[in-house]
């Protein structure tokens, strides 16, 4: 099946993880995929084409969507899914770390949707799809800094959603709890989490936002919220 055939899909952070498996499965389903993240290379795979750019940076984030939309043209589905994560007791939590994260977690996307927007507006069609967290509707013991990035992430999805109302555009959010990825490799906190191999895994993630991305235009998935399932410990 091909059910994203001549579709262009946008896809963050997409070098390893949560990314890499959504690029990998909308190529799959038949999309064309900008993959972006700063430590790819320029250059195509097939379907998949490599654009090297830090999502932190405004400027540089006002290139690529500049050159994607000249060069391949207008996305069809843009998906936030770069993102930092650290776990830090708050009174350990410093102002740079929390720029850090702001940066990559909010202001990444904010940047990203903003900049082909104009092109997605004129197109009078589009879906963005934002990968939110567990950790943007509850809060967690050495989370303040996450959550604070996931919260703002969740509230410009809502903002943007009731913004463009009516405009063709769609918004999603699709927000996984643990899931096993690299970003979890040499992450902090003191208290026990769920152990890796009990995670959800990037490609449980990525059905869900092909899942959310082949939706008939007449529907619009808000949020999407999934979990691990309990243990048998937890029952």
């Amino acid at each position: 099946m091909t059910p994203l055939a001549g579709r262009l899909a946008v896809v963050t952070g997409a070098s390893r993880g949560i990314g890499h498996a959504i690029a990998r499965i909308f190529a799959e389903a038949g999309a064309r995929v900008v993959r972006v993240a700063r430590s790819l290379t320029a250059g195509a795979d097939g379907l998949l084409l490599d654009y090297p750019a830090d999502v932190a940076d405004p400027a540089a984030v006002a290139a690529l969507a500049a050159r994607v939309v000249a060069e391949v043209g207008t996305p069809d589905i843009l998906v936030n899914n770069a993102g930092v994560f650290d776990r830090i007791p708050f009174e350990q939590a410093t102002v740079a770390e929390l720029t850090r994260q702001l940066q990559v977690n909010l202001v990444g996307p904010f940047a990203i949707t903003q900049a082909f927007m104009p092109a997605m507006r004129r197109a009078g069609r589009g879906q963005v799809i934002n990968i939110g967290s567990v950790a943007d509707a509850t809060g967690f013991p050495e989370n303040s800094i996450y959550s604070a990035t996931k919260y703002g992430l969740r509230g410009m999805h809502e903002s943007l959603a009731a913004e463009y109302h009516g405009t063709g555009i769609r918004f999603a959010l699709v927000s996984p709890g643990p899931t096993d990825t690299p970003i979890w490799d040499g992450a902090g906190g003191s208290r026990p989490v769920r152990p890796r191999s009990e995670m959800l895994k990037p490609s449980d993630v990525a059905e869900a936002v092909l899942f959310v991305a082949t939706r008939p235009p007449r529907m619009t998935i808000d949020v999407l919220r999934m979990s691990p399932s309990p243990t048998e410990s937890e029952t």
